[in-house]
């Protein structure tokens, strides 16, 4: 039970309506986890200093004020008045905070006589309201003007320890010397009595001297950032998040190729992370967010089995590069809003000068997602396409709303939130998109509906120039934009992509069994342009010279029409290391796998194709490693919040606790110690409340082993089990009388 002097919390909850009970465990939902009892439990558990910790991280910066005050004042003690706390604002201002703190169980009483909880005063901090412990000496002086005839560098010296905290740490605390000794700043201040000796390094603030200094008020307003309106947030969201999803699809086909190996000491080496910045052309940090969310999306895992672990993109990625672009936007942006780790310290040095590798568990923070949010939130407060100007203005914003929370990294997590928002399209020009706002409200699936309305149509046309470049002026459709990649490579990428047809990319589409009458169909069909005889030339060109050469397995053979050309190929320094033999005049074969074969060969400059048992072209390019994707817990970083229709429950069994405890008409039963309540005085109570149609509590154990309380009204008792009526919902419960635990009759007076 906690008492200060005078009424206990215990008693103010119980006195309150449900609607004060209801409201406490909505604000502290870690209360009513497991189930409280009575108002007793209730008040216990509020003033746990863990509990009351937690409650206080979400309190603002006036509202702390407040606190603090009223622990200056003593209230963890005794009882305070309202009207003793002066911050120099209007009292409806304190009486307001002062709510707030009740509705959140650390206070309770009425304005007259405040009173909060003990362990208030740790979550307010060492020094209330930033003030340090009164000095005896300073009583009667008028402290005031003696700051006030004080030299400036010993007035500079009290104000940055007004500033930053009481306590300061100097090697000029020694001993107390008179004035007429005193050489620095500090040995003055000593001397005077406006500082505190606490040891031989330590000196503190007194509490006169505090509230001099900053005119015994605290006035602290929440900034208000400075905003703009934008016309072209969800296009400029959109064009982000088609980009971003481009990368996305380049890390994929990289990975797929060459897996990057797992660092012994986990994560991604820096290696790695710098070849993708220069394949992407993106900064390392950009890179970081691309790696941590392919993990955190499942489409890329450490196949950690293996004998060298490396990072593979995984079967759930073959899935999500065939959906559209807008649900692979939904994926990669949910996995973003719930991963529990901060990609913005990737790359950075800890206390030990250890480089903190992205993908390692240095990277873990569980309450990540909830900062996100709540950046994500003030955004969302703006009206739609009006922007946060500067992201300093909005750290400070959000500093201001809760100034325990966040750690050393508190402002920085604001703006590596923006900025990841921003690459991601779900913020454009610090506003928040459409689609962003609809992830944050709505969830993964309207969001997905959302970024499809503003992203750009897909076209199903192409320009292609003399100088062999093709422009697609938008995004493509999936199938034209796969037929243009593998006849041609990205120059440029943005909202119009730039490809170039060269020789080699030209080979790649003859390789994977294209015919020269394809490629030629494909630029008359989707080009708007007329396509150019240089490019009809060159196509001719290179089909005719690929595939005079084929190769098979034998291990492996080549063959051709032209024994000149065989001949050629047998005479060059390739055939050595290949350890090709002639068999015939058209034929030669090796022991050599044909994937070598035809490499080298492409090396020497010959243009071999693969055929199969047909004669057909064959495409033997590697379609890359997959990993099975793996199976994600689910991530809670907070105590889910218990429902309306819970929280009514919760109220109603601590009411009818505290009924069965404080009735002056009923009695109760406990059970020993292991036996359950399968004992004469239980039964006899609960026949009694049978005949007499009087509610019982009960405590019980569940098959789980937690902890839990009922109010029924018995209906019978027999082969083990009770079975009662609960009188809120009117449902037939059975229990079995073994796992009652204890039982009371309850009052049916409310």
């Amino acid at each position: 039970m906690v008492r200060v002097s005078g009424t206990t919390l215990t008693d103010w909850l119980r006195a309150g309506d449900d609607d004060r009970l209801a409201a406490v465990l909505r604000a502290r939902p870690d209360l009513a986890t497991p189930r409280p009892a009575n108002s007793t439990v209730l008040a216990t558990r509020a003033a746990t200093r863990a509990s009351v910790a937690r409650a206080a991280e979400g309190l603002d910066t006036f509202t702390l004020a407040v606190l603090d005050a009223f622990l200056a004042a003593g209230a963890d003690q005794e009882p305070v008045p309202s009207g003793a706390i002066d911050l120099g604002v209007p009292p409806e201002r304190v009486s307001a905070a002062v709510e707030q703190l009740r509705l959140l169980a650390i206070a309770w009483g009425d304005d007259d006589g405040v009173s909060l909880v003990p362990a208030a005063r740790e979550a307010g901090g060492l020094f209330p309201a930033g003030l340090g412990r009164p000095s005896p000496g300073l009583d009667g002086v008028d402290v005031r003007a003696a700051v006030a005839e004080l030299p400036e560098d010993e007035r500079n010296v009290l104000g940055k320890l007004s500033e930053v905290g009481p306590v300061g740490n100097t090697k000029d605390a020694a001993a107390v010397l008179p004035l007429a000794e005193a050489v620095t700043p500090i040995q003055r201040l000593l001397a005077r009595g406006l500082l505190t000796r606490v040891d031989a390094t330590t000196v503190e603030l007194p509490r006169q001297v505090g509230l001099a200094l900053r005119g015994d008020t605290v006035v602290m307003d929440e900034p208000v950032p400075r905003t703009k309106a934008h016309k072209a947030v969800d296009s400029t969201a959109a064009g982000a998040a088609l980009e971003f999803l481009r990368h996305m699809q380049t890390l994929l086909r990289m990975w797929s190729d060459e897996p990057p190996q797992v660092l012994k000491s986990g994560g991604l080496g820096v290696r790695d992370v710098r070849k993708l910045t220069k394949a992407l052309d993106i900064g390392e940090r950009d890179a970081v967010l691309l790696v941590e969310l392919a993990v955190g999306a499942s489409l890329v895992a450490d196949n950690e089995a293996a004998a060298n672990p490396e990072y593979v993109p995984t079967t759930h990625s073959d899935l999500w590069q065939s959906a559209s672009p807008a649900n692979q936007w939904a994926t990669l942006a949910t996995a973003w809003l719930d991963l529990p780790r901060l990609p913005g310290i990737g790359g950075l040095r800890d206390a030990k000068e250890r480089v903190l590798a992205p993908l390692s568990e240095d990277l873990r923070r569980p309450v990540a997602p909830l900062e996100r949010g709540r950046v994500l939130r003030v955004l969302a407060d703006l009206r739609a396409g009006t922007g946060i100007v500067d992201p300093d203005e909005l750290a400070a914003l959000l500093a201001w709303r809760a100034p325990r929370r966040g750690g050393r990294l508190r402002d920085e997590i604001v703006r590596w939130t923006l900025a990841e928002a921003t690459a991601l399209g779900v913020v454009a020009h610090g506003a928040l998109s459409g689609p962003g706002r609809a992830l944050l409200e709505e969830g993964t699936a309207p969001s997905a509906k959302r970024m499809a309305e503003v992203m750009p149509e897909p076209i199903d046309h192409v320009l292609v120039q003399a100088d062999l470049t093709v422009v697609a002026p938008g995004p493509l459709e999936p199938h034209l934009a796969a037929r243009i990649s593998e006849v041609a490579d990205i120059e440029s990428a943005g909202s119009a992509t730039v490809y170039r047809v060269g020789e080699i990319s030209l080979r790649r589409a003859l390789d994977a069994g294209r015919s020269a009458g394809d490629l030629h169909e494909l630029f008359r069909v989707h080009s708007r342009t007329p396509v150019p005889q240089s490019l009809t030339y060159l196509i001719d060109d290179v089909a005719r010279r690929h595939g005079r050469l084929r190769g098979g397995a034998t291990a492996s053979f080549l063959r051709c029409d032209d024994p000149a050309l065989i001949a050629e190929v047998a005479a060059s320094p390739a055939a050595v290391a290949l350890r090709l033999r002639r068999i015939a005049p058209t034929v030669l074969v090796s022991p050599v796998p044909i994937t070598e074969i035809l490499d080298d060969l492409r090396a020497a400059g010959f243009a071999p194709a693969a055929e199969d048992a047909e004669g057909q072209v064959v495409d033997l390019r590697p379609t890359g490693r997959r990993v099975q994707a793996p199976v994600r817990a689910v991530r809670r970083t907070a105590p889910k919040a218990p429902d309306d229709d819970q929280i009514t429950d919760i109220v109603h069994t601590m009411r009818a606790g505290d009924r069965a405890a404080d009735s002056k008409r009923g009695r109760s039963v406990t059970a020993a110690a292991g036996s359950g309540a399968n004992t004469a005085e239980t039964m006899a109570l609960l026949q009694e409340a049978a005949r007499a149609h009087t509610t019982v509590w009960v405590g019980l154990v569940d098959a789980h082993g937690v902890a839990r309380q009922r109010v029924l009204e018995p209906l019978r008792i027999g082969g083990g089990i009770l079975e009662g009526r609960d009188p809120t919902t009117e449902e037939i419960t059975r229990v079995p009388l073994h796992r009652i635990t204890q039982a009371a009759l309850v009052d049916p007076s409310p």
